[in-house]
């Protein structure tokens, strides 16, 4: 009966063993696929993040090079504009050499010039005015001085040796002074 007994206890002691055993498979194969999920999770994260990554490269790469090509195209407009007036420069210096005519080449060019200012005036170019206002260091460059002619002019642009221009209310160019000391 002690044998029986045994060997009825060695079962129970083996059954509970493999239930053990079996409940900690359950466990590592839970875990296992509790790693898979992460794994697969993490890969899926990692894949959206290099696509980000690369679609904001290709965005910034994209957006450089249409930034250059603005700045290379933006005078465009501009110079098609000119054209019209190098045209008129050309038929004009055809006409004074093909008729040696003295009087219509000074009324031509004085046309000419006038359509160039328009234009440019159209674009939003504005000519300084600096003759007989005070200097400005901000405005004028002053190339010399000159002693002025009366008090009243000192400190004065006495001459304009080269205009000025604003482009849209911005200083493109300096205007060239004489300042009157």
């Amino acid at each position: 009966m002690n044998e029986e007994k045994d060997k009825i206890e060695n079962e129970i002691l083996e059954n509970t063993e493999d239930q053990t055993l079996g409940s900690d498979e359950l466990d590592a194969n839970s875990m296992g696929t509790q790693d898979q999920n992460l794994a697969l999770q993490l890969a899926d994260q990692k894949d959206k993040y290099l696509r980000l990554f690369a679609e904001f490269d290709n965005f910034r790469k994209r957006s450089y090079k249409e930034k250059n090509d603005y700045i290379k195209n933006a005078s465009q407009d501009l110079v098609a504009d000119l054209l019209v007036i190098l045209d008129d420069f050309e038929r004009a210096q055809k006409l004074a050499e093909d008729q040696k005519n003295t009087e219509i080449f000074p009324e031509g060019m004085r046309l000419i010039y006038h359509k160039l200012l328009l234009l440019l005036k159209q674009r939003g170019l504005e000519a300084m005015d600096s003759t007989n206002v005070v200097f400005d260091p901000s405005l004028h460059e002053a190339v010399t001085e000159f002693p002025a002619p009366s008090e009243e002019m000192k400190g004065k642009v006495f001459d304009t040796l080269e205009k000025g221009y604003l482009l849209n209310d911005k200083i493109i160019r300096y205007a060239k002074v004489v300042v009157a000391k």
